[in-house]
């Protein structure tokens, strides 16, 4: 048998220099395991004899727990120093400036249409939804654009294919009514005079869809905001003083001179485009004006006799004006975006600017 101390001067070495905790526990499986060298002379101790034995065996179990002491302070000591090198590894300086996180930003399109029900809310407006999958009735023949009228031309339809038969209370008893996507908002100005008592005071924001060549200035999908105010004293004047009082908060202008010019709409009599001198070079005449100093910003007029009829009501009496304008232009306008495009781009350079 080798001698103990011999062995036990060998452990002892190797266990202080095991240099982490897994390598210590196979210097312990080494020496005190089932087939470690130190158990293996404790095995071998019946071959000797008695007065051997006893002496053997009282220093190789003295030499056991010798080694098990140092096992265990190693362990203590390999793993006090892991922790300090993990917590150092780990250290928070509490001085330095904390790290910005990274946040989502309103699409402008989102922070335009706040804005805009923002002050009509203040106006006293509402706003109201609709379905933006529309019939003929209200997308045209309630509106007194009926099937032969060459205004129809004026907006290009993405008509859908439909098995159903849909019927209104106003289409007179005509079924199959074709569906389309709406071309305009102002469907739902008959929807809600449908089911409402004068007066109104409403704007419906959404989406409306043309079928129509891309470009820079236009495309398939866009949103635009219909206005309806009706009353028994409503003239002209009141609308040139609500919308100019919208472009002046929108555009942040102090103050905006508003031109009406005479126009056509079939829902509108008189009916009049809406002008604006130009906020981009206040009215210098630049190339957004198109070198005229002024912006077309909107469409109006005096809400057409047939519309209040169509929607149930008697137009004796009753006065009001309709408008309507696109999101993305005035966005275009506010913000100087190029491109129409941009909106629906997904670009992360262009949708952090605002």
């Amino acid at each position: 048998m080798e001698s103990i101390k011999d062995l036990i001067r060998e452990a002892r070495a190797e266990i202080q220099k095991a240099p982490t905790d897994r390598a210590l526990g196979d210097t312990e499986v080494k020496w005190l395991g089932r087939k470690g060298r130190l158990t293996e002379i404790l095995r071998n101790l019946k071959n000797l004899s008695e007065r051997e034995r006893k002496a053997q065996g009282a220093e190789a179990n003295r030499a056991r727990i010798e080694l098990e002491a140092l096992i265990r302070d190693r362990r203590i000591e390999l793993r006090s120093a892991a922790a300090k090198t993990e917590l150092a590894r780990e250290r928070i300086d509490v001085t330095l400036p904390g790290r910005a996180l990274r946040h989502g930003r309103m699409h402008p399109l989102t922070r335009a249409l706040d804005e805009i029900r923002g002050i009509f809310e203040q106006l006293g407006f509402s706003a109201i939804d609709g379905p933006e999958i529309e019939t003929e009735w209200y997308n045209f023949d309630a509106l007194n654009i009926p099937a032969d009228h060459p205004a129809r031309d004026m907006w290009d339809t993405f008509w859908l294919r439909s098995n159903q038969n849909l019927k209104s209370k106003n289409e007179k008893g005509k079924s199959g009514q074709k569906l389309l996507l709406r071309t305009h908002t102002s469907p739902v100005q008959v929807r809600y005079m449908e089911k409402h008592a004068p007066p109104y005071r409403i704007i419906v924001p959404g989406k409306v869809y043309r079928y129509e060549a891309t470009d820079a200035s236009h495309d398939v999908e866009f949103h635009q905001v219909e206005g309806l105010m009706v009353d028994r004293d409503i003239s002209v004047a009141h609308f040139k003083h609500v919308i100019r009082h919208f472009f002046e908060r929108y555009f942040g202008a102090k103050k905006l001179s508003v031109v009406l010019r005479p126009s056509f709409f079939p829902f509108t009599e008189p009916s009049f485009e809406v002008m604006v001198n130009c906020i981009q070079c206040d009215a210098k005449r630049c190339a957004v004006c198109k070198r005229t100093g002024w912006l077309e910003v909107a469409g109006a007029g005096m809400v057409h006799p047939n519309v209040f009829k169509n929607a149930g009501l008697n137009p004796k009496g009753l006065q009001g004006f309709a408008f309507g304008f696109g999101v993305e232009r005035l966005a275009m306008l506010k913000y100087k975006i190029p491109d129409i495009r941009l909106f629906h781009s997904s670009d992360p350079r262009f949708l952090k600017q605002f």
